[in-house]
């Protein structure tokens, strides 16, 4: 699931991983769940902490860059430095307390495979701003809930309340077998919200549409690059800018243990479309990381988000 609220930024945003301003891909890919080059370099940096220089440690520092938990702007230090240092052992220890992992600040066994699994592309911290931590730490106030663990993006975007009634495009190049995944997961939140999803066909450029799903590789004008098998595996943007993209260079299908789920996937980016961000309730469909193989449905906490976005 690719950026936080990429109009914002959403995301993944979304999540599954993800909330974004995202986009498009044509080939897919049959290929095992096995961990793609692109992330094989955390392997290589299982136990490093503070204090170790290895040559991979440059994309570590890219890959918590790209979900929010690094900035190297104001830092003497350049991102491309390999050296383990005070700010790479801080953004650690809040990505782990994010994933309910032990706070090492090195990276442990654990941290490694939560980072190697697939995920919304929506980034978890936007503008240095950590709902999770937040929500944990202060419980209850404007968009963060005490009981419930589910979370908007800034400024609480929404549909306005005359559009109820949302048309969805399926872009060219998308391959029929997505089809009837996307329009169960748009028709489950239907059953669960005041919308109403409706298909429509036409030109790909018509501005009339309120929301188009597509497919993807590399980089696809939005300004989030997916970054080909195993780390974001889609993203969408916040309301009302109704993008939604997958990546096509992920193994895609349905109910297969050796593919990402369409439907799964599309739940949770809709979810975005929507409003929500991402949820650090795991069993939630907006929970950002989405495993391969994993299928899920809605979730008492999204219920709860959505109604609550919308006051409903």
């Amino acid at each position: 699931m690719e950026p936080k609220t990429p109009s914002f930024a959403l995301t993944l945003i979304a999540c599954l991983l993800l909330l974004p301003l995202l986009s498009h891909a044509h080939v897919l890919h049959n290929s095992t769940s096995s961990p793609s080059s692109r992330v094989a370099f955390l392997q290589h940096l299982k136990g490093c902490h503070k204090g170790d220089k290895l040559k991979d440690i440059p994309k570590l520092k890219a890959y918590l860059h790209k979900f929010g938990y690094l900035d190297y702007t104001n830092q003497t230090s350049p991102s491309s430095n390999d050296y383990f240092d005070d700010h790479l052992e801080n953004a650690l220890k809040t990505y782990q307390a994010n994933y309910h992992l032990n706070v090492t600040g090195a990276m442990d066994s654990a941290t490694v495979a939560s980072m190697m699994t697939p995920r919304c592309g929506v980034a978890d911290i936007v503008n240095g701003t950590n709902y999770m931590q937040t929500r944990r730490r202060h419980g209850s106030t404007g968009r963060l809930h005490a009981v419930s663990h589910y979370s908007f993006f800034r400024g609480n975007p929404r549909w306005r309340a005359s559009k109820t009634r949302l048309s969805y495009q399926i872009l060219p190049g998308t391959p029929e077998e997505a089809v009837a995944p996307v329009a169960r997961a748009f028709q489950t939140w239907a059953e669960n919200t005041q919308f109403e999803f409706r298909r429509v066909g036409g030109d790909p450029g018509d501005d009339t549409v309120d929301i188009r799903v597509g497919f993807y590789s590399g980089e696809h004008g939005d300004g989030f690059p997916f970054d080909g098998v195993g780390r974001s595996v889609a993203h969408a943007f916040a309301p009302e800018d109704g993008r939604f993209h997958y990546d096509a260079d992920e193994s895609w299908g349905i109910r297969n243990p050796r593919a990402m789920d369409w439907e799964t996937v599309a739940l949770h980016e809709i979810g975005h479309l929507l409003g929500l961000d991402h949820s650090d309730v795991e069993e939630a469909i907006m929970f950002s990381i989405i495993r391969v193989g994993a299928v899920k449905g809605l979730n008492a906490d999204d219920i709860q988000g959505i109604r609550a976005l919308y006051n409903v």
